[in-house]
């Protein structure tokens, strides 16, 4: 139960999947402009991370491992999570229009975001057990909601400030603000292995 805790601990601050993985970077940067969008998009891949975790798991275990399959889980993945957000654009727009218009086209993109694949190939490349895997899965995405939450957060404040030079509004300080999470995160690295 303690190596499980200090699983889901170090996915979220010290394996961060976006500020030390470096995984997920597209929606991170650019739907974190506004913090409800963002929350919106983190709590999306919350759900989209877990539940594409238990099923590559399932998939892995007991579909390609039994029929020597194995080479074929990048592939199996895929299709996976794309019906995972299929499912999820489709639970958003009869659930939640205005967040379903708010999220536009980002919400398809979870299914080549990154993060997803990356967490379900971390879960088979370390071996976990089903429990780890979830684990592993909410810590993971749990650090993806905190850090575009953060992220949207002070985008919001630099978007308030009328004293930043003209060359460094927008993109630029938002990436020299991701920046600065990622080192901040690094601090970290050392507390958890």
């Amino acid at each position: 139960m303690t190596e499980l805790f200090l699983l889901f601990l170090s996915s979220i601050f010290v394996h961060n999947i976006l500020l030390s993985r470096f995984l997920g970077c597209c929606p991170f940067m650019g739907v974190s402009s506004k913090l409800k969008t963002a929350q919106g998009m983190g709590a999306a891949v919350v759900f989209v991370i877990v539940l594409a975790s238990l099923m590559t798991w399932l998939t892995y275990n007991y579909l390609l491992v039994p029929l020597h399959l194995e080479y074929l889980y990048t592939l199996s993945f895929i299709l996976v999570i794309a019906a995972l957000v299929q499912f999820v654009e489709l639970a958003l727009k009869k659930l939640n229009p205005t967040l379903y218009k708010s999220l536009g086209i980002f919400l398809p993109l979870i299914t080549t975001n990154c993060a997803v694949l990356g967490v379900a190939v971390l879960n088979m490349n370390e071996g976990y057990g089903l429990a780890a895997s979830l684990v592993n899965a909410l810590g993971s995405s749990l650090g993806f909601l905190l850090a575009i939450s953060l992220m949207a957060g002070i985008r919001e404040r630099i978007e308030e400030n009328e004293g930043i030079p003209v060359a460094l509004q927008g993109l630029p300080m938002a990436l020299i603000t991701a920046g600065l999470m990622s080192i901040a995160f690094m601090g970290f690295t050392g507390i958890i292995k």
